[in-house]
C-alpha cells in the first residue's frame, strides 16, 4: 500500500481548468488519468505539465516502464465528478488499486494527473507516491493503492476564507 503525499496542483494546470474548448481541462467531463513518473520531480510552478508533446513539460518521458498490471499512460480515473457538496466546489474519485505483478515498475516518485481528453494531455496535478520524496514505489512487492485524501475519494476541495 502506498503512503502517498497531498497532492498539489500545477498552477498552470489550475489556469487550464478555466479555459474552454479542446484545449482545456474539464473535470466533469473529460477522461482523467493517473500517469506514473520517475526521474522528475514537478513543482507547482512547473511550465505548462502535459502528458505528451503539447504543453512545455512532458510528464511522458518519464514514465515508468509501462508492464504487468501498469499500461501506458497509467490507469483511468473511475467514478469522477466534480460537484458542490456542502457548498464546497469538489472534485472526486475511487481509490485507484494497480495489482502486484511481477512485470510491474520498481521506481515510481510521482503520481502525475491530467486530462486525456484535453487537445495537449494537460497535466493538473501531482503527488509524491512515497513519504520520502527520494524513495520510490514498487509495484513487483504488493498492491499499490492511491488513497485519496479527504472524504475517502477527495482529490480537491475549493474551500473559500
Amino acid at each position: 500500500m502506498a503512503t502517498a503525499g497531498t497532492i498539489k496542483w500545477f498552477a498552470d494546470g489550475l489556469l487550464a481548468l478555466s479555459t474552454t474548448g479542446a484545449g482545456g481541462i474539464h473535470l466533469a467531463a473529460d477522461t482523467l488519468k493517473m500517469g506514473i513518473v520517475t526521474g522528475v520531480t514537478p513543482t507547482i510552478a512547473t511550465a505548462v505539465p502535459a502528458w505528451g508533446a503539447g504543453g512545455s513539460t512532458n510528464y511522458a518521458t518519464s514514465q515508468v516502464t509501462p508492464g504487468g498490471n501498469y499500461a501506458t499512460g497509467g490507469p483511468t480515473l473511475a467514478s469522477v465528478t466534480w460537484t458542490t457538496v456542502a457548498g464546497v466546489p469538489t472534485l472526486r474519485a475511487t481509490d485507484i488499486t494497480i495489482s502486484q505483478h511481477a512485470s510491474n515498475f520498481t521506481n515510481g516518485r510521482y503520481a502525475i494527473f491530467y486530462s486525456d481528453t484535453s487537445t495537449n494531455k494537460l497535466a493538473f496535478a501531482f503527488m509524491a507516491l512515497t513519504a520520502a520524496d527520494a524513495d520510490t514505489l514498487n509495484g513487483v512487492t504488493g498492491d499499490i493503492v492511491i488513497n485519496f485524501q479527504g472524504a475517502g475519494t477527495d482529490l480537491l476541495t475549493i474551500t473559500q476564507s
